[in-house]
């Protein structure tokens, strides 16, 4: 059998994926330019709450890739309800974690952002949109375990459009409510929230129409979330570095956390256009690997690889030719435009890394090599991000500081992925990893 998928094969799995990949932050990039206009306290608000919403999708994203990662093994060896059924599982985990999630959040919303903001203008902003905002969390899980079992399962245009459905009537509606209602901030969440019901409902519909049983079973969902621990340890890296990035660039003034916004926005929506081909590499290995093909895996591995390079230098290219125009789409706040080229052109030098990490990372997460990931992430966070971030903060050394320490953590992910990938000990074949 040939060791590589055709290109159309992998174009048929990562451009819907990237659709759905890129809604979500491209909606976050319209709600940006939205509230943006109002001012940079809104913008600084925005920067925190979306900080804060994220850690809750982001700790949780075993609800995707964890299930990607179990149903496209069943999937690769013909137990396709079986695999369905993996879905059904992690949306009652998505259902119970959400309302945890809703009740938690009210309680905590104004501390975390005066930890996050310092006790102010934009701290008090950032509470009225969280406690609103947070109302969609289990719409949020839902989505995420219903993207994780359709991508297993190799279909990857339905998840396209349920969400596509949902981000297209809210970014139509973000400007009314912002606006034309005059809600101010608050109505960029209550349009967040609308995209969230409006795609979820649709997964929702998806599982009843698979005809599989619908009940909780314990033992799978117990299964799922010891291959999420893990998951959620490696985010909590993530998160803790980004967390530390906004906190820093609010505590360095107004202007530096609005700018270090925008450019983490157009950051979060870069790395996930780059994710869809490790989307793809998630569902091919994954199959591979449950039909007992390791060869294949392996080959597949070093492709995607190199579609992810070429992928990331197209990206910065672009990005470095648009420097000069695209912030002004986001503000018209001058001080926060004076201090966007600190972390632009960081942001613009690293996207053929990210291109290859983003794609081995993918290859790792559909074999389920999960431990070895969190190690690697924690090792890059400690060593590289969370080091620079904080002598930013002692030395006043601003978004340039900040983006040093994110350029560090993506060569040492860089580092750790390759030499693993190119070990061969992540490729276990078989229906379930053990």
């Amino acid at each position: 059998m040939d060791d590589r998928a055709s290109l159309r094969q992998v174009l048929g799995l990562a451009v819907p994926a990237l659709g759905v990949l890129a809604a979500e932050p491209l909606y976050l990039l319209v709600d940006t330019a939205v509230v943006g206009h109002l001012g940079a306290v809104p913008l600084g608000a925005l920067s925190v709450g979306a900080i804060v919403l994220a850690q809750v999708s982001t700790q949780l994203t075993f609800l995707s890739y964890g299930t990607t990662a179990r149903t496209a093994r069943l999937h690769g060896a013909g137990r396709r309800a079986e695999a369905v059924a993996e879905g059904v599982q992690a949306t009652w985990l998505a259902i119970a974690l959400g309302l945890v999630l809703i009740l938690a959040g009210q309680l905590l919303a104004a501390p975390i952002a005066n930890l996050l903001a310092g006790q102010g203008e934009v701290a008090d902003a950032a509470v009225g949109w969280l406690r609103i905002a947070l109302f969609g969390t289990p719409f949020i899980l839902i989505t995420m375990a219903g993207n994780g079992w359709m991508r297993g399962v190799q279909d990857a245009r339905r998840p396209l459009r349920y969400v596509l459905a949902g981000n297209g009537i809210s970014a139509v509606l973000c400007p009314l409510f912002v606006y034309g209602f005059g809600w101010g901030l608050e109505g960029s969440a209550i349009a967040n929230v609308t995209a969230q019901v409006i795609s979820a409902a649709l997964f929702l519909r998806a599982l009843r129409v698979e005809r599989v049983p619908l009940r909780p079973e314990p033992a799978k969902m117990r299964a799922q979330l010891a291959l999420g621990r893990d998951l959620v340890l490696r985010s909590l890296a993530f998160q803790a570095c980004f967390v530390s990035a906004t906190t820093v660039a609010a505590h360095h003034s107004t202007a530096a956390v609005g700018a270090h916004q925008i450019v983490l926005q157009l950051w979060t929506f870069l790395a996930l256009v780059l994710d869809s081909l490790a989307i793809a590499a998630q569902s091919l290995v994954g199959a591979a690997l449950g039909a007992d093909d390791d060869r294949r895996a392996r080959g597949l591995a070093w492709q995607v690889t190199g579609y992810g390079f070429v992928f990331g230098c197209v990206l910065g290219v672009v990005f470095a030719a648009l420097a000069g125009v695209l912030p002004h789409v986001f503000t018209s706040d001058a001080s926060v435009l004076g201090e966007i080229p600190q972390a632009w052109w960081f942001f613009v030098a690293l996207q053929p890394i990210a291109g290859i990490v983003f794609a081995l990372d993918g290859v790792l997460l559909g074999a389920g090599d999960a431990a070895f990931l969190r190690t690697a992430t924690i090792f890059a966070a400690a060593t590289g991000f969370l080091p620079f971030v904080w002598l930013s903060f002692a030395f006043d050394w601003g978004l340039a500081g900040i983006w040093t320490g994110l350029s560090l953590f993506m060569l040492v992910r860089l580092g750790t992925v390759v030499l693993r990938t190119r070990s061969g000990r992540w490729a276990v074949p078989g229906a379930v990893r053990v």
